[in-house]
């Protein structure tokens, strides 16, 4: 392996120090009963803290909507004791110097009839449909965005206030952020819909209220995606220009850093040597983060289905780093499985790694 110094840099973002360029990504584990994040949780974020990963991106925290999320053993933003679970996750990381931002997430139409925790809260999204194109409900009103927008800068002030470093709002996957920027499900004609730029006008103001709510220097990141969790070849930008165009509104509204989420992250974009993180870096001058299968040598349906997968050497990921093209690398399931991934990374220790089994998924400590 060439040298893995690159990737131990530290790295400032906005009053922010990193120690290094390592974010763990965030992953779904469904282990807070009624909401409330409890010592299990902060517990599984200190470790990951100790091994030695710079930035933690938490698993998608519900924001205070009946209808955010689709299991009541996700966390959520809201409420004196989650709020008191989060700020003890917040501290235990901090304290063996670690950095942390919450995932701020509405799931939009993924959510399916009489999910808990509210069984009767409806699906919504910009226009009611589906992510294949069926119309499952009435779109949303103006009245009932401007709510939403309100919910998440409730939930990044409730963030900033518990002690965390930073947000991240989760626009990608198809989840309700990415419902408004995808032209498939959001065929809206008020100033929420419209071309690509047009369909960014949700997450502008997302991003402007958060900022709102807590102050000029506080990070706010957005995690994005061309692939759709029903359609892997979807694409919100067919071309670098147009690209562009989607990119720029988020950046005037102040996003700070893109996470740009991949299933491989050595799968380039726009017939070019560049992955879309390298793109998106290029085009808006920002900081990102790339992920997908990192440290790993097969994807999430290969983990899944209980085919073991092993580490491998990352130095293409490293070479990116050194090049500039990315700047942060974000690392999921080898972090599941190694909580010293980082660690061992950088002390050479690679042979020493535990490998990933379906074990890895169902234990999550």
């Amino acid at each position: 392996m060439s040298s893995i110094a690159p990737l131990f840099k530290s790295f400032r973002l906005h009053n922010l120090t990193l120690p290094n360029r390592v974010v763990m990504s965030p992953m779904t584990r469904s282990h807070s009963p009624g909401g409330v994040p409890g010592a299990n949780v902060a517990a599984y974020y200190r470790r990951r803290a100790e091994g030695g990963v710079g930035l933690i991106v938490t698993e998608g925290v519900a924001i205070n909507h009946p209808a955010a999320v689709s299991d009541d053993k996700i966390p959520q933003m809201f409420g004196d004791a989650a709020l008191a679970g989060w700020k003890r996750v917040a501290s235990e990381v901090h304290a063996v110097g670690g950095h942390i931002f919450p995932q701020l997430w509405h799931v939009g139409m993924m959510r399916k009839p009489g999910e808990l925790p509210n069984v009767d809260a409806p699906a919504v999204g910009p226009s009611g449909l589906a992510l294949n194109g069926k119309k499952i409900s009435e779109p949303l009103t103006e009245k009932d965005v401007e709510y939403l927008i309100g919910a998440y800068a409730e939930a990044a002030g409730n963030a900033m206030k518990a002690g965390f470093d930073g947000i991240e709002l989760h626009g990608a996957h198809g989840y309700l952020i990415d419902q408004f920027f995808w032209g498939q499900t959001n065929t809206r004609t008020d100033r929420f819909g419209g071309d690509i730029a047009a369909r960014t006008r949700f997450g502008v103001e997302i991003v402007q209220a958060c900022r709102r709510a807590t102050r000029p220097d506080f990070p706010i990141a957005l995690r994005w995606s061309q692939w759709k969790s029903t359609d892997y070849n979807a694409k919100l930008a067919t071309t670098p220009q147009e690209l562009e165009r989607f990119l720029k509104p988020l950046v005037d509204a102040g996003v700070d850093l893109f996470h740009c989420s991949q299933r491989r992250f050595w799968e380039t974009e726009f017939d070019s040597a560049l992955n879309i993180a390298g793109w998106t870096k290029k085009l808006s001058g920002k900081p990102v983060v790339t992920v997908g299968s990192v440290g790993l040598d097969g994807d999430l349906i290969g983990s899944l289905s209980g085919k073991p997968s092993h580490h491998v050497g990352i130095d293409k990921v490293v070479a990116m780093v050194e090049r500039g093209e990315v700047d942060l690398v974000a690392v999921g399931r080898a972090l599941l499985a190694d909580a010293a991934w980082p660690v061992k990374i950088r002390e050479g220790r690679a042979q020493d790694l535990t490998p990933l089994t379906q074990e890895s998924f169902v234990n999550l400590i």
